[in-house]
C-alpha cells in the first residue's frame, strides 16, 4: 500500500481512521476472480452515477447505526418495564419498518443495473414482505400512542365480604383525566345506597371519579384506604393474566408508587413478550442489512471521490476483467492518482499506454533520476488494485486479467538493514517474493540490487530476470543499470516462452517528456545532453578555461 501510493489514496476517500482502515483492507485482500471484479465494478458504477443513491444510503446507514447503538429493542434484562417502555418500544419498531421501506424505495431506481444492488433490493423486499411489515405498519399506527396522552388508568378492586381489597385489576389506559362528580360527596355515599350498587362490573365509560375524603370521614374509610395502600410492592402476575392479588403485609410508602407499580407488574409479562416479538422483526429488518454497511461505505467513499476528480477534469474508466488470451493487460492513457491529487492543472498530467503480452512479460525499466519512472510503476499496480477492487480507474481504457498477488521491491528504510546490509537485505527479500509469486502475479521492482557496485547488482539482477520469465510473472524492473535493459533481446532468446522488453522514459532535447517508449537504453545519449546543457563537456569546460 505505500510503495504503491496507495495510503495517500486513502487519506483523500476518507478523513475517518476507521473508514481508512476498512478501505485499506478491503483493497489489499484482492481477488483474482474476474466474474468478482467485474460484480464489484457494476456495483460501484451504479453508486458513482447516482449520486441521491449515495445520499439516501448514507443517512439510512447513520440512523441504522444510531438505532443499533441506543435501541432498548435488545435489552433482554428482567427488569419490569413499564408502560411508557411499552409505547417506546412500539414506536423503534415503526423506525426499523420505516428504514426498511426508505431502502427498499432507493433501491428500486430503475437506473440501478448492477447484479448486487438488484439482489439486494429483491432480498429487503423479501424481508419486509415476510415479517407483513405493511401490516404490522397498520398495527402499530392503531395502538401507538405517546406516553404523554396517558391522563388516567382504570383500576377494578374486587372486596372481600369484609370489604378488603383482595385483588386489583387493569380496566382501561385512558387519554382523558377523571373529573370529580358534584353529584355524590363521597364514596361512603356512594355505597350506603342499595340503588347506587351495580349488577356488574363492566364499566359504562363514564371518566368522573370519587375522591376519598382524608380529613372529614373517618371509619370504614380509613379501613378501605388502609387496606388499598397496604399492598406488597412484589405483587405476582400471570402470563397473560390482568389481575393482581394484593396482600395486607409490606404497605406501600403512597398510592401514587402503588399504582406505577401495579400498572408495571399487569403489563411486565405482555411487554416481554411484545419485546421479544419486536427484537425477532428487528433482527430482520436491520441486523442482517446492518452487515452491508462497511461495504457499502467503501463504495460510497470512494465514489464520493473519484466523482470529484472527475469534475476536477480527471479521465477514469470502467475496468474490463478477462480471462488470460495472450494480452494480460492493456492500458491505454493511465496515469497515477498521486499525480491526480497534487496537480492544480490535471492538464498537465502525462497519461500513458502500455500492455503485458507473451512478448512483453518483463519490462526493463530505464531512464534519467526523477524522470517518472517509479510513477509509472506505480501507476500500473494502482490500476490492478483499483480494478480487483470494483473501482474505476485512472486511464481513458483498462483491460486487464486479474493477477493473484501484487508485489513490490522498492528500498527499503535504513533502519530495517541493519542486521543483513542493504544488499543482503535485497536478496532476502527479493528471494521470499520470487517464491511466492506465480504466473499470475504482478511484480514491480525498484532500483532493487542498486544498493552495490554495479558489477555485482547487474550480475544478480540479471539472474533474477531470468528466474522471473522462467515462471512468466509480469513485471516492471524499474533501474539504472541500462546495461540490464541492453540485455532484453538476449534474456528473451534464453526464455521458453515470455519475453523481456526494454522500457525508457523518453527524453526530448536533454528534457524530461514522462512518456515510456519501447526502445533501448538511451543512457548515454541523454548524459551527453544533461552534460551540453549544463557545459560540462570536455571541450566546453577545456574551451571555457581558455576564454578566461
Amino acid at each position: 500500500m505505500h510503495d504503491l501510493g496507495l495510503e495517500s489514496f486513502c487519506e483523500a476517500v476518507s478523513g475517518d481512521a476507521k473508514e481508512r482502515r476498512l478501505i485499506e483492507n478491503i483493497l489489499s485482500q484482492i481477488t483474482d476472480d474476474a466474474d468478482v471484479a467485474a460484480y464489484r465494478r457494476q456495483i460501484f458504477a451504479d453508486i458513482l452515477h447516482l449520486p441521491e443513491l449515495r445520499k439516501t444510503m448514507t443517512e439510512l446507514f447513520d440512523k441504522i447505526q444510531f438505532m443499533k447503538d441506543f435501541s432498548t429493542m435488545h435489552k433482554t434484562s428482567d427488569e419490569e418495564i413499564g408502560l411508557w417502555h411499552l409505547f417506546h418500544r412500539l414506536d423503534e419498531l415503526d423506525d426499523y419498518i420505516r428504514t426498511v421501506e426508505a431502502m427498499r424505495e432507493c433501491l428500486s431506481d430503475a437506473r440501478i443495473q448492477s447484479a448486487g444492488l438488484t439482489a439486494l433490493r429483491d432480498y429487503i423486499t423479501g424481508l419486509y414482505d415476510d415479517a407483513c411489515f405493511a401490516e404490522m405498519k397498520k398495527d402499530i399506527a392503531a395502538l401507538k400512542m405517546n406516553a404523554s396522552d396517558v391522563q388516567s388508568v382504570t383500576l377494578g378492586v374486587n372486596v372481600n365480604e369484609r370489604f378488603e381489597a383482595v385483588s386489583i385489576g387493569l380496566v382501561s389506559v385512558n387519554k382523558k383525566p377523571f373529573k370529580k362528580s358534584g353529584i355524590v360527596s363521597n364514596f361512603a355515599d356512594a355505597i350506603a345506597s342499595k340503588d347506587k350498587l351495580r349488577d356488574t362490573a363492566d364499566w359504562d365509560g363514564d371518566m368522573h371519579y370519587q375522591v376519598i375524603d382524608r380529613e372529614e370521614k373517618r371509619g370504614i374509610l380509613d379501613a378501605v384506604r388502609d387496606d388499598f395502600l397496604a399492598v406488597r410492592t412484589s405483587l405476582s402476575v400471570g402470563a397473560g393474566s390482568t389481575i393482581v392479588n394484593a396482600t395486607a403485609d409490606d404497605a406501600t410508602a403512597n398510592s401514587t408508587f402503588y399504582l406505577d407499580t401495579v400498572v408495571t407488574k399487569m403489563l411486565s409479562s405482555l411487554v416481554r413478550k411484545l419485546r421479544d416479538t419486536l427484537t425477532k422483526y428487528a433482527n430482520v429488518a436491520i441486523v442482517n442489512v446492518s452487515g452491508l454497511v462497511p461495504e457499502f461505505i467503501y463504495y460510497i467513499r470512494c465514489a464520493e471521490f473519484i466523482s470529484g476528480l472527475i469534475e476536477k477534469g480527471c479521465v477514469f474508466c470502467e475496468a474490463q476483467p478477462e480471462t488470460a488470451d495472450g494480452t494480460s493487460m492493456s492500458a491505454k492513457g493511465f496515469y497515477n492518482l498521486k499525480l491526480a491529487l497534487n496537480t492544480e492543472n490535471v492538464s498537465e498530467i502525462v497519461p500513458n499506454d502500455l500492455a503485458f503480452d507473451q512478448e512483453h512479460t518483463v519490462y526493463i525499466l530505464t531512464g534519467a533520476n526523477r524522470g517518472g519512472k517509479t510513477t509509472i510503476t506505480q501507476a500500473v499496480g494502482q490500476l490492478f488494485v483499483l480494478a480487483q477492487g470494483g473501482l474505476f480507474v485512472p486511464a481513458e481504457q483498462f483491460r486487464y486479467v486479474p493477477c493473484d498477488c501484487i508485489y513490490t521491491h522498492f528500498p527499503a528504510d535504513e533502519d530495517k538493514t541493519m542486521a543483513l546490509g542493504r544488499l543482503g537485505e535485497e536478496c532476502v527479500r527479493f528471494k521470499e517474493i520470487f517464491t511466492q509469486s506465480t504466473s499470475k502475479s504482478l511484480v514491480l521492482l525498484n532500483e532493487t540490487f542498486s544498493t552495490t557496485s554495479f558489477e555485482e547488482g547487474y550480475y544478480i539482477a540479471r539472474d533474477s530476470v531470468k528466474a522471473l520469465l522462467a515462471k512468466a510473472a509480469r513485471t516492471i524492473y524499474n533501474t539504472h543499470m541500462h546495461k540490464l535493459g541492453e540485455d532484453a533481446a538476449e534474456l528473451t532468446r534464453e526464455s521458453s516462452g515470455a519475453g523481456a522488453a526494454s522500457l525508457i522514459m523518453r527524453t526530448e532535447n536533454g528534457r524530461r517528456s514522462f512518456k515510456v517508449a519501447l526502445a533501448q537504453p538511451e543512457g548515454s545519449s541523454y548524459a551527453k545532453d544533461i552534460a551540453e546543457k549544463y557545459g560540462v563537456t570536455y571541450d566546453m569546460l577545456i574551451g571555457g578555461d581558455r576564454k578566461v
